[in-house]
């Protein structure tokens, strides 16, 4: 399958939203996500404008989001890293004692699953990590629910490692979600 891996334009927010909204009714969804189709729907376009303009390219260098396009330019795929360091308010999880980047948002529609799709975002959002300017990014991290199983799969497939670190799922009291860190090589 051919694609190109490539940053989002600050005026791709349609596109962006799509994408966002098929990714939140994959049967996955309720335990890859911490949102829901039904929330996420009903956002006016304004926020999905601010969203993509944060994450693109031109919108800073805090959040940066990645796609998989097919050469038809349809998005095949998405991943967004964002930055943290330690003087950031916590997004989720634990708070940053390291400078570090947090990857959130993974999702690859099911007709380019196997297809390489998932290798090409995350190497995208790794190489960016590592290419911050100082104070260098230390580690890379995510986190995965329990159940995830794929997905903790491939996460280990590619160098991520459990760290022990275990956050509780908002709205879900007995499930959690666990940390996993790609140190800086």
């Amino acid at each position: 399958m051919d694609f190109l891996i490539r940053e989002i334009r600050g005026d791709e927010w349609e596109r962006a939203r799509e994408i966002r909204l098929a990714a939140l009714q994959d049967p996955a969804a309720p335990i890859a996500f911490l949102d829901t189709y039904e929330a996420a729907v009903e956002r006016p376009d304004s926020f999905w404008r601010e969203r993509a303009e944060g994450a693109s390219g031109s919108g800073g260098g805090s959040v940066r989001q990645f796609v998989a396009e097919a050469p038809d330019g349809h998005w095949l795929g998405t991943v967004t890293v964002l930055v943290e360091r330690p003087s950031d308010e916590v997004r989720f999880g634990e708070a940053a004692t390291v400078d570090q980047t947090h990857i959130v948002g993974v999702y690859v529609r099911p007709e380019a699953r196997g297809a390489g799709v998932i290798d090409g975002l995350f190497r995208a959002a790794v190489e960016w990590s590592w290419t911050l300017p100082e104070p260098a990014v230390v580690r890379v991290r995510l986190y995965v629910h329990e159940d995830n199983a794929r997905a903790a799969a491939f996460y280990s497939r590619f160098g991520f490692a459990p760290t022990g670190a275990k956050v509780p799922v908002p709205g879900d009291g007995g499930a959690q979600e666990l940390e996993y860190e790609l140190p800086r090589p």
